[in-house]
């Protein structure tokens, strides 16, 4: 469930330092965190290797 693929064949990623400390964190970048994001161009290949299961 880290990934989603889309329709189009895009993958999606949901955003990293989620999990604790919130507290610190102000209200604008908590919410940026619900977005899902794409994976970067560098990282697509390996992602795709990793969803496959080679």
């Amino acid at each position: 469930k880290r990934f989603k693929v889309t329709g189009t064949g895009k993958i999606l990623r949901r955003h990293a330092m989620k999990s604790h400390n919130l507290e610190k964190k102000s209200s604008k970048r908590r919410r940026g965190f619900r977005k899902m994001y794409d994976v970067a161009e560098s990282d697509v290949k390996r992602v795709q290797k990793l969803l496959r299961g080679d």
